[in-house]
């Protein structure tokens, strides 16, 4: 998916070097070069340690959040997707979508702990849920989710989706919401059962690919290919509301704080959306970033977001149609924003 991605973004925009901008309300706090190869995917923060992980290619870099320097690697993460952390069993999790495994790490240490095959391929997005303290992975190969105990490591289930997963969140109730990429569809599924609860199309959505959940109002923010937004009804499933965004989202969170969602478009684009006092929802700004920069990740403790991205190579005159923009070596490159 990532693939297309990025070259639908190449056959409609420049390539070139990050373009950064400040303006106002969100803006860039700072940009930090990260070593290493240039290909990466999710991104997530540990509030309690300060650490920053980044998904990164065949391994996971760890961050302090604070400083930006590298405090740790999680080797062998073999085409490495995302990253679950359990504060509660104090241990983390990868998603390895070129071996179809998870590895398991120390939160303290970032020690590898063991390596558990999931049950279906390809695992990309992965979660955790305290309600149950079990771990999911979304494997995008098999149209299927992997249930693994978070202490044991043990794998208690497999969840038939029915459509090719992509992002998905837990709702703290016993629930996990999930987009089905290749049905324009969301499902759900109770976490204590397994068993498939829901799955609701998403009319104006073409490919749901990110995704956040404001669990007090029990709204869905769905990021789509279609540079659109959609907001759900978490309950009931229906479409709350519509918002443009820009082309080749891949990342959206929910800051419950301030009550705005934001998108990281690959366009180089951050959307921020906010509720008037009615409680309608409105784009109220839009942040230049860099292109390439798709997905994001929440600072609860300082409300600054992170993303990552690089230069890449322009294109020439004997590209075919469609092709991958290649990343310059060496440009691998953090941007932190806040308001």
């Amino acid at each position: 998916m990532r693939t297309l991605l990025l070259a639908v973004l190449a056959a409609a925009l420049p390539l070139g070097g990050p373009a950064v901008a400040q303006t106002p309300g969100y803006h860039l706090i700072r940009r930090v070069p990260l070593p290493g190869a240039v290909h990466w995917d999710y991104l997530a923060v540990d509030p309690s340690r300060r650490r920053l992980f980044i998904a990164h290619d065949t391994e996971v870099l760890v961050l302090d959040a604070d400083s930006g320097r590298v405090v740790g690697r999680i080797p062998d993460t073999w085409g490495v997707h995302g990253v679950a952390l359990a504060p509660e069993v104090g241990r983390g999790y990868t998603s390895n979508g070129r071996d179809s495994s998870v590895t398991i790490f120390d939160l303290e240490s970032l020690q590898t702990v063991n390596r558990i095959q999931v049950t279906g391929q390809k695992p990309d997005a992965i979660v955790y849920d305290s309600v149950t303290r079990r771990v999911f992975t979304m494997n995008g190969g098999s149209a299927n989710a992997t249930a693994l105990d978070a202490a044991s490591g043990r794998v208690v289930g497999t969840i038939d989706l029915g459509g090719t997963p992509e992002f998905a969140v837990a709702d703290g109730h016993g629930r996990l919401f999930v987009n089905l990429e290749d049905r324009d569809s969301v499902a759900s599924f109770d976490t204590r059962t397994l068993a498939l609860q829901s799955r609701w199309p998403v009319p104006s959505c073409n490919e749901p690919t990110a995704m956040a959940l404001a669990r007090k109002q029990r709204q869905l923010f769905i990021g789509c290919h279609n540079r659109i937004l959609a907001i759900l009804d978490a309950d009931r499933g229906n479409e709350v509301a519509t918002l443009p965004i820009g082309a080749g989202v891949d990342g959206v969170v929910f800051d419950s704080t301030f009550q705005r969602a934001l998108s990281a478009n690959g366009d180089g684009t951050l959307t921020v959306v906010a509720p008037d006092p009615s409680g309608w929802y409105s784009v109220v700004q839009t942040v230049p970033t860099a292109f390439g920069a798709r997905t994001l990740a929440l600072d609860p403790a300082t409300h600054h977001v992170f993303l990552v991205t690089a230069q890449f190579q322009p294109a020439t005159a004997g590209t075919p149609p469609g092709s991958r923009p290649q990343p310059v070596p060496g440009t691998f490159t953090l941007l932190e924003y806040g308001p």
